[in-house]
């Protein structure tokens, strides 16, 4: 079993109902929710608030808790003595939230890419995480439980073609999000 990693992210919509994601450079430019990790004194509330203005520059209202998300990795054996293992599951809280403010409170971070996006013309390469989030938010969803692979996040699916949002052949989702 690996270590676990509590995180924090937020689907946020404007009045319009774009979407703020962040852009990330990797290798390849892929796109997120913005949020991050929780500090040890902080509840997943106030991590999401921090996290979201550092990245993006953006204050945001939490309206309500869409799901909590974990991302694992894929299947590896056993590192041998003295060597690292595998990177540490996440345990993302996603939450629904909209900006604060008529404009960026501050400026992003680096490393991050805001940008506000129509629902229907998102990228094509989204983490698992975000693809499933932001389908779950804009179907209304809260709740969810929902397990993701971080294994597929660079490949898009299929032909090359987007898929709709939550629709990852890779991902598992828990009867009780249905």
């Amino acid at each position: 079993m690996s270590p676990l990693t509590w995180a924090a992210a937020a689907v946020v919509t404007d009045a319009s109902g774009r979407l703020l994601l962040c852009g990330r450079s990797e290798g390849a430019r892929r796109w997120g929710l913005p949020g991050g990790r929780l500090r040890h004194d902080e509840s997943p509330v106030d991590a999401v608030v921090r996290a979201v203005r550092t990245e993006t520059g953006w204050a945001v209202a939490p309206a309500d808790l869409v799901g909590l998300y974990r991302v694992t990795g894929p299947p590896v054996p056993a590192p041998p003595a003295g060597r690292c293992g595998a990177r540490p599951d996440v345990l993302v809280h996603v939450f629904r939230a909209g900006p604060a403010d008529a404009g960026p409170a501050g400026e992003p971070a680096t490393g991050c890419l805001p940008r506000w996006w129509p629902p229907q013309e998102l990228p094509d390469v989204l983490t698992p995480t975000t693809r499933a989030a932001i389908a779950d938010a804009l179907a209304g969803r809260a709740g969810v439980l929902r397990h993701t692979t971080a294994a597929d996040a660079l490949t898009p699916p299929g032909d090359g073609q987007p898929a709709p949002p939550g629709q990852r052949a890779s991902e598992q989702v828990d009867s009780s999000s249905r």
